[in-house]
Order: C-alpha cells, then structure tokens, then sequence
C-alpha cells in the first residue's frame, strides 16, 4: 500500500513538474521568435540633421529620499545640450533630499537654467502620481524622464528628438547602461540579465513591429501620447508598462535605440536587488490583469497579441519555474521510468534554450567591436552556471511578488536605494533607506537551498547527470540568495 502511494505521488510529481517546464519551454521558443527578429531586418537609427526644428522639452526628474545621488543628477541633466529645455525635478522626499534639491535649484536658477522644485506633501500615487501631478505644469511638447541614479549624456536630446519626425511615433526609448556593472557578482548578473532585455528583445519587437514598452526612464515621451492614452495611472507599480501598452493600443508607435545609452547605477546588494525585483514582478502580474483582455478585444494581430501576452506575463513564468524546479527532485526518482527517447533533463534544458541563446548573442554582441569575441565567449561561459543558479535563486521571490499582484493585495512603492560613488560594503552600513529584514521569503530560499542540495546528491548517485547540473545550480542559486541576505542584515548592524 504504501509502495503504490509513493508511485502515485511520484507520478503526480512528475505530471506537474513536466506541465511547469512546458509552460517555460513555450516561453522559451517566444525568447527565440524575438532572438529571429533581432537578426532580421535591422532598422536604420535616424539621425540628427541641421535643419531640424527642435520642440521645446520639458525633463521630468522623479525623485524621492535620494541625499546620495540627487546632486550628481542635478549637475549631469543640467550640462544637456538642447536649445529649448526645462527642467522638473519632482520630489516626494520626507528628508534632507528636499533641502539639498532646494539648493541646487536655487543655484541654477540665478545661473539662468529654467529648473523648477516641485515638492509634494504626500506621495499619493507614488512615482506615477509624481508624473501625471506634474504635467500640467510642463512646457515642453515633449517630456524626457530619469530617474535619480541615471545620468545622460550631454547629447541625448539633440540625437533622440529627429527620432520624432513620423507624427506617431509616441516614446522614444534608449539602451540602459551600467555605471557599476563591475562592482560586484550580484551587479554582474544585473548587467547580463539586463543586457538580454535591452540588446536583444527590445531590439526583436522593434524589428517584428511587435509591442514595446517604455522602462520607466532614460527615454521622451510626446505630451499628446500620455494625455491620449489616458495618463499616468497608480493602478500599478509599473506605471511605464502599463501607459506603454495603452498607448500603443490607442495607436501610438514605440522606438528603440539602441545605439544611445543612459548609464545608470545598479543595486550592488541583496535587499535593493530585491525590492526592485518586487516592483517589477508584482507590477507586471498587475498590468497583465489590466490590460490582456483589451489586448486580446483590439485590432492587432495575432503575432502582436502572442508576443503582447508573453511580454505581460514576463514576470508570471517565475511561478511555473518555482513549481517545476520544486518538483523536479521528486521528479527526478521516477526519471528512470520514463522513456529514454525523451529524458526529462533534456527537457529541462530545452526550457531555457531561449534565456540561454540571448544571453550568449545579447552579451557577445555588445562586444563585438572590442577584443576577441571567442575570450568573451570563454569567459560567458564559465559565468553561465553561476548566472542561472542566482536567476533562478531570485525565482521563489519573484514568484511571491507575481502571485501578491494577482491576488490584488496593494503595495507601497518601495524604493530601490542608490548611493553613487561609495563601495556596496559602505553602503550597507548606512543606516539610512534600508530596511533588512529576514522574512519568511528568505528563511524559505535557505531551506530550499539545502533541498536542491539533497536533489544534487540524489540525481548524483542515481547516475542522472543532467539533474545533477540542474540541481546544483539551483543550490549554489538559492545558498548565495541566502547567504547575501544574512551578510547584509549582519553588516547592516539592525537587530
């Protein structure tokens, strides 16, 4: 008796964890349609030229509780080269932040910069409430936003407004770069993640005239698009997804460039990664909630809502690789039942072929006109097992952000502490805008790494091989997840 409920139970493991890794392999094959569009048909980038007519355009600046990197903000969008221009800078700060905005403004006003402080007492509606309350009050026909850690170019106006000349074309958005890619391991990932998202899919929808999305900064808006598609909204925490998508409903075009970078900071430890990672999951299962049913009511094409429905629930396939990294151990005991023409760990690799082709194109390419491709290719390579193992540490959390946006349960929009010039061990003894604290999240992500290190020993001794890699990422994942979370709270100094 016994011995049949453990063959059941192990079916039963083995029925969902091959229903979870379906899900992520059709996501994969999505990641490889857009990986096809990224070498087909490479749009030409305008250029600026002499006689264009510059509009006049306003520079939204959200900011909130950012004493550390407010000030290097300020001085770098005030060197943008433009020749109509003001600038916002839009700030919900509770601290100093506000009475150090105060001065720099202050500053470049009796320098003869049109700069404003727009100082809010409460922060309804958070960073899209700061955007729509602020509009009215812009000039410009056109609205650029950066968030506080970015820091443009002089030129990044003058090369991105003759990217307007076609009437519908709504936003403009340009490639995300790295101030601190080399910090440290956790900004590396970071920066191969990111590279993935802007070097390839971007690109990819862009060429497949496929949905695109604004990334909440580093990119211009023409005024008339927000108004159009109904303004900033709080429904969600990511406003920039969800005004893209309504816009681009309404009829409005979205280009990406590629060629023009805005540098930016990256979270160097655990908790800021996370709470960024929250905004975004949860943000993204909200927008989908919003908007797939008048994606799927619209006039667009079936390719476009395919690949609309993919992007939304982007953040929803963490849930389906919880779920079949979970019950791939217990999975793994009937592996041998299954028949050989199909094992399960080739499955599981054929899930991440997508995520794996983009990560090796997407980083290769962005170096292809500097040093030797094939060290670049060496070098990706022994990085890739420690980059899945911590993507996929990062998943139960993700997966938690992703069913709280379902589920409707409001969230505050939580910040993701920036600290410019100072090393990721200093930052972590500020006591300033962190908040450390060892959930039920992190406690789980600790016992999941010595369970995925049980999986690693078993698929070991049972000769299963590809589990055997499978497995041992996920612990080496989930244990550096884990160990970065205590380190923090112990160099943090809070009880």
């Amino acid at each position: 008796m016994i011995d049949e409920i453990r063959t059941v139970l192990g079916w039963l493991s083995l029925g969902i964890y091959s229903i979870a890794v379906f899900i992520v392999a059709v996501f994969g094959l999505l990641q490889v349609h857009l990986l096809i569009y990224y070498f087909l048909r490479k749009p030409k980038d305008g250029q600026a030229s002499e006689d264009f007519d510059f509009p006049f355009v306003t520079v939204q600046l959200p900011v909130y509780n950012e004493m550390y990197v407010v000030e290097r903000l300020i001085d770098q969008v005030a060197q943008l080269d433009y020749p109509l221009l003001e600038i916002q800078v839009l700030d919900d700060s509770t601290d100093e932040t506000k009475e150090i905005i105060a001065r720099k403004v202050k500053a470049y006003q009796a320098k003869g910069l049109d700069i404003k402080h727009i100082h809010r007492i409460n922060r309804s509606g958070f960073k899209a409430g700061a955007l729509e309350d602020a509009l009215p009050m812009a000039k410009g026909e056109f609205i650029a936003i950066f968030d506080a850690d970015f820091m443009p170019r002089p030129d990044f106006l003058r090369k991105l407004m003759p990217r307007f000349r076609d009437a519908r074309v709504g936003v403009v958005q340009t490639r995300w770069e790295h101030l601190n890619e080399t910090e440290n391991i956790l900004t590396r990932v970071q920066a191969l993640l990111l590279n993935i998202h802007f070097i390839i899919e971007q690109v990819g929808r862009m060429n497949g005239h496929l949905f695109l999305q604004f990334n909440g900064t580093g990119g211009i808006w023409r005024k008339t698009t927000i108004v159009d598609a109904g303004g900033w909204r709080a429904d969600t925490l990511t406003e920039d997804l969800d005004l893209s998508y309504r816009a681009q409903l309404k009829g409005w075009k979205i280009k990406y460039y590629s060629d023009v970078g805005a540098p930016a900071e990256l979270p160097a430890e655990i908790f800021g990664l996370k709470s960024q990672q929250f905004r975004w999951m949860k943000g993204g299962a909200e927008t989908a909630k919003l908007l797939l049913k008048p994606l799927w009511q619209s006039n667009q094409n079936l390719l476009v809502k395919v690949q609309g429905t993919a992007h939304l629930l982007t953040s929803s396939i963490f849930v389906a690789i919880v779920v079949a990294t979970i019950f791939s151990v217990p999975a793994s005991f009937l592996s041998f039942q299954v028949p050989k023409v199909m094992p399960l760990a080739v499955v599981s690799f054929l899930a991440l072929i997508g995520l794996s082709m983009n990560y090796f194109i997407a980083n290769l390419n962005r170096v292809r006109f500097r040093g030797n491709v094939w060290v670049r290719f060496i070098k990706l390579m022994l990085f890739y097992p420690l980059f899945l193992g911590l993507s996929l540490g990062m998943s139960l959390h993700n997966a938690y952000a992703v069913i709280k946006g379902y589920w409707g349960q409001a969230s505050e929009f939580v910040r993701t502490p920036k600290f410019g010039e100072e090393s990721a061990s200093g930052r972590l003894r500020k006591k300033s805008y962190f908040s450390i604290q060892l959930d039920k999240i992190v406690l789980l992500e600790g016992v999941l790494a010595i369970y995925f290190a049980f999986g690693f020993w078993h698929s070991l001794s049972l000769g299963l091989y590809g589990f055997v890699f499978f497995h041992g990422v996920l612990a080496v994942g989930y244990g550096l997840v884990f160990f970065w979370a205590i380190r923090s709270k112990f160099l943090s100094g809070k009880d």
